[in-house]
């Protein structure tokens, strides 16, 4: 799709910094699934913003293209990004996606409902959000799960999976992070899996280092791997963006 590639990259922004990258943990098998679920959001990131760069590496199965962009973040409020140049901005807030492209003189303004289908699931600044930082893309306080332990993590699966949609979380044992989320309808042959690499610590923060993302339809296959570098925390941030005067809006 013309416009999948822009519009992967506005998503998948985070907050980390290329300091010290942890990994390590033992599963504690008497752990009740209520417990990692608290310890999980006792250990949700406090910043409020970040600057920094991302280097994204996106596939498709026909190509594959790779960037690095300059980000900036404010929690719960915005996120920025621009290409090298400017050439790509693209701009998120809880009500409203926007970016133009200079090189094909075009721009996109709406709502989150071209992500939700991008990703095959519903999508809105919230869920961005918590993909990003590790955090579960759903309120897991919210339902009732069972628990096991795969590849040295807690597996967390809901005691009564929907039909049409189903849910799996791996919590990684150390930080009790994301180690992967995975959420598909069976009936639609969609997947969206989220894969936590390792995990940084910066400014007394547990963040994503490194996150591979995979979006699976019965038509597509978008591959896209994240990996941060040179962020930091709570400095003074701005967004710079406007539309340019004569592009043509992307009709999706």
């Amino acid at each position: 799709m013309k416009y999948a590639l822009p519009m992967v990259i506005v998503i998948f922004m985070a907050s980390c910094k290329s300091t010290k990258v942890i990994s390590g943990g033992t599963v504690d098998a008497k752990l009740s699934s209520k417990s990692v679920i608290k310890a999980h959001y006792q250990n949700e990131a406090g910043f409020k913003t970040l600057a920094g760069r991302v280097k994204i590496s996106y596939s498709d199965g026909e190509t594959s293209q790779n960037v690095s962009v300059s980000l900036r973040m404010e929690k719960d409020k915005a996120i920025w990004m621009s290409a090298p140049l400017g050439i790509v901005k693209a701009y998120i807030t809880p009500d409203r996606v926007s970016f133009y492209n200079k090189l094909e003189n075009e721009y996109f303004d709406g709502d989150f409902s071209y992500l939700s289908d991008l990703l095959g699931t519903e999508v809105d600044f919230s869920i961005l959000q918590n993909l990003l930082t590790g955090q579960a893309i759903i309120d897991l306080r919210q339902g009732k799960y069972d628990i096991g332990i795969s590849n040295e993590s807690y597996r967390l699966t809901p005691k009564e999976q929907d039909v049409l949609y189903k849910t799996l979380f791996q919590v990684e044992p150390k930080n009790f992070k994301m180690a992967l989320q995975q959420l598909s309808q069976p009936l639609e042959k969609r997947v969206l899996e989220i894969a936590y690499k390792n995990y940084q610590s910066l400014d007394n923060e547990i963040l994503p280092n490194e996150i591979m993302v995979k979006a699976i339809t019965k038509d597509s296959e978008n591959n896209i791997d994240l990996e941060f570098k040179n962020l930091e925390l709570n400095g003074t941030v701005n967004f710079p963006y406007s539309i340019p005067k004569g592009f043509n809006e992307i009709e999706l």
